[in-house]
This record gives structure tokens, sequence and C-alpha cells, in this order.
């Protein structure tokens, strides 16, 4: 398992990316890419949410990340730790928290208000990360069971790629 440092490098490269792309498509950032998808914007608000949660998570303070039953984790931990291994994360349904409404003021006006909110966001990831990692104690999901703090890092890394590759360039 790859350590720590090089988890968050690649959440950071990530979330490069990510911005890199959506500066590009500046032009077309309130147009999704097809009817029912999501905008640039939509897309960048999604992904800063989920690294603000999976920061919450992290930290074990509370969450708007599903919940789900106590008997289904071990089995959503699986799945997660399956996604980690193979690279790739599937084609999923985002729980009604994470959705970014059109209408939603959070979504960033422009390519660098994204750049500064995901920036902010995936530090406080990497900070929420490093402590869990500093105290030894695996991260404590609602969703997933127990989990490595190095799984769910890796597994946040993947969520952010999928994303990046939902923008048009």
């Amino acid at each position: 398992m790859p350590n720590l440092d090089a988890l968050l490098a690649a959440n950071r490269s990530a979330v490069d990316e990510l911005i890199t792309v959506a500066e590009r498509a500046q032009p077309n950032w309130n147009t999704p890419r097809a009817p029912g998808k999501w905008s640039p914007a939509q897309v960048a608000e999604h992904v800063a949410r989920s690294l603000e949660e999976g920061a919450n998570v992290v930290a074990g303070r509370p969450t708007r990340l599903p919940t789900l039953p106590s008997f289904i984790r071990p089995v959503a931990g699986f799945m997660l730790r399956r996604i980690v291994r193979n690279g790739k994360f599937p084609k999923a349904k985002t729980n009604g928290a994470m959705n970014p409404a059109r209408t939603s003021p959070t979504i960033p006006i422009d390519p660098a208000e994204a750049k500064a909110r995901l920036q902010s966001a995936l530090s406080a990831f990497e900070r929420e990360c490093r402590a869990r990692a500093a105290s030894r104690q695996p991260v404590q999901s609602l969703a997933f069971g127990t989990v490595a703090v190095e799984d769910y890092a890796r597994f946040i890394e993947l969520h952010t790629r999928h994303h990046t590759k939902q923008i048009p360039s």
C-alpha cells in the first residue's frame, strides 16, 4: 500500500488536473455536457463537497454523506477496497446532499472561485488524513465501516479523477 504522503500527493495532482480542465471549460461553465448531466461548475462543486465531507468523515465529525445500516457497511467497505485495488470508480448516483442543484448558492461562479474552493477543501482533507494517520486509528465511516486512512484517501482521489473525466475539454 502506498504511503500516505504519496496518496495525498496523488489527491493534490487529481485536484490540480480538475482545476486545469475546469479552467479550459470556462466558456461552457454553466452548461451541462448533455441533458441530465452536470455542468463543469456543478462537477467542481460536487468534488469540493466530497472533499469537505471526506475531511469530516476522517476527523470523525458529523457528515452529510450517507449513513448505511450497520449490517451493510461491511459490504460497502468491501466495495471501497475493491475500487481502491482496481483503480476504477464505478458509475453511481450521489445522495441529495452531495448533488449540486443548479440553483445552489455554493456553486462556483467561475473556475477561479472553484479553484479556491477545491484547494481549501483539499487542504482540510489532507490535514485530517495526516492527523488520523498520526493517531494510528482507522477511519470510522458511517457508509463503509472501518477503513484504513490510506484506502479512504485513494478512494477520494479516484472519485476526483472520475469526475474530471466528466468535464468536456
